[in-house]
């Protein structure tokens, strides 16, 4: 079968799948940028799971452990309740009758995060990973101007990398929010054009609202948002701001008032960007750099290391 205009091709890549996982690659909240996403899947009969890479202290919690670096979660697991979004996630579908487990990765380097990613699965025996992140730093390749906040992206991206499964899949979503991080856009579109030349970019499509899985992940998002005070996602309140209509320098969260951010909200953020995983993983430039790393200050040191004496792309703005 091929992909036609009038289909979204990353849902006919899944079309075949019989058992997907949807995982946030960044930490904090980015599982929470893939629920339309999977409530779209599991509207369509898949079996779909969600996991993420951890912020949550886990050692706070009673996080069940599968195997080291491991954890799985639901609705009932204790824990500090002011920043646990996963168990608030998973009290937010249970409330919907769909209730299910999330499970977590703990922070830690490449080598302990691609066994824990091969423990999930041989428990799961999914064939199908959707790698989503709530921003654009995923696709930096390591000689942009400003790289965001890639560790974790990163980690995440070449352990899924290393998985035998017929699947892997990017999603992006949230052009413009990693500008406070220094992402310089103009070299994320540059990317998308090589991994378009490559074949690997799958197209867009965006978060509408009176879609009824948008719909709930903005409800979804406003649950999660309003158990965590203080410590919500920014990325997610850009987003959902956005996707409602909102422009400029339009603030939902205190800690952006306070702080006097200047936000440009713009409908871009509500546009999902997909591509082949194997080949963003394939630019990533330092890759073999943070190979055999066990923590994250290790990878982070690995890619300063690496950045040091070579050449960066200057950073230019988007001539419109």
């Amino acid at each position: 079968m091929v992909a036609t205009l009038d289909t979204v091709p990353l849902f006919h890549a899944l079309a075949d799948r019989r058992r997907i996982l949807i995982a946030g690659a960044g930490g904090g909240f980015d599982v929470m940028s893939g629920l339309p996403l999977y409530l779209r899947l599991r509207a369509l009969g898949k079996k779909v799971e969600l996991a993420n890479l951890t912020f949550t202290y886990v050692g706070a919690t009673e996080a069940r452990a599968i195997a080291p670096g491991l954890y799985e979660v639901d609705a009932s697991t204790p824990g500090d309740e002011r920043y646990f979004p996963e168990k608030h996630l998973s009290s937010w579908l249970e409330a919907r009758g769909l209730s299910a487990p999330i499970y977590l990765f703990e922070k830690t380097g490449l080598a302990p995060l691609r066994e824990a990613w091969r423990a999930l699965q041989r428990l799961l025996d999914f064939d199908a990973v959707v790698l989503v992140d709530g921003g654009t730093d995923i696709l930096m390749h390591g000689d942009e101007a400003g790289l965001g906040t890639p560790v974790e992206d990163i980690t995440s991206l070449l352990a899924v990398s290393a998985l035998d499964i017929p699947t892997k899949l990017v999603a992006s979503v949230g052009f413009g929010v990693d500008a406070f991080h220094g992402v310089c856009h103009a070299h994320f579109l540059e990317n998308v054009a090589a991994l378009t030349k490559a074949n690997a970019f799958l197209g867009t499509f965006s978060l509408v609202p009176g879609v009824p899985e948008v719909d709930g992940w903005l409800e979804a998002v406003s649950w999660v948002q309003e158990r965590t005070p203080r410590k919500e996602s920014i990325v997610c309140a850009s987003i959902a701001s956005a996707v409602t209509g909102c422009f400029g320098d339009h603030h939902v969260l205190a800690r952006t008032k306070e702080a006097k951010t200047e936000l440009f909200i713009n409908p871009l953020m509500g546009i999902v960007w997909t591509f082949q995983l194997d080949e963003v993983a394939r630019c990533c430039t330092y890759a073999s750099a943070i190979e055999g790393t066990r923590t994250v200050f290790e990878v982070s040191a690995a890619l300063e290391a690496h950045r040091k004496g070579k050449r960066l792309r200057e950073r230019r703005a988007l001539p419109m």
